[in-house]
């Protein structure tokens, strides 16, 4: 089974979206593997979006992640990455189809309420920066009733 890193930015927590959130990923049939709400640090979240470093908003960026709590996750599960992706929607979300969580929730790209990995690679990283030490290893009783 795959992993990715979700996380919901602190618009997403600020609005009360945190159970609307973790609920769509658990209707979906992925299981949550690690979960915590966290302020964030200013070096942390340059860490995080240090491949964005060179961009004109990564300042911006910075300051808004660490404007209030985050809820970070991990969910598990088939093609996790790319269906969480599609669950989240579009980073624009003008662009993010209705039903999709930013295609209902945001407005503009600069609180657009969630973060999720965009490779298998990307989330590994990100796991093991969010998620030093380590998450539950569990298995639904419902596993069998989603997967062949």
């Amino acid at each position: 089974m795959e992993q990715t890193f979700i996380m919901i930015k602190p618009d997403g927590v600020q609005r009360g979206l945190v159970g609307e959130i973790i609920g769509r990923f658990e209707k979906k049939g992925f299981s949550l593997k690690g979960l915590k709400l966290v302020n964030v640090e200013q070096p942390f979240a340059e860490k995080h979006y240090e491949d964005l470093s060179s961009k004109p908003f990564f300042p911006k960026l910075v300051d808004y992640i660490i404007s209030g709590p985050v809820v970070a996750m991990v969910w598990e599960g088939k093609n996790v990455v790319t269906t969480g992706r599609k669950v989240i929607g579009a980073t624009n979300p003008s662009d993010a189809a209705p039903g999709t969580i930013r295609g209902d929730f945001a407005i503009d790209i600069g609180r657009n309420v969630i973060h999720g990995s965009d490779s298998v690679e990307s989330a590994r990283k990100e796991i093991a920066l969010w998620f030093p030490e380590g998450t539950a290893n569990w298995q639904s009783s419902l596993h069998p009733w989603i997967y062949e």
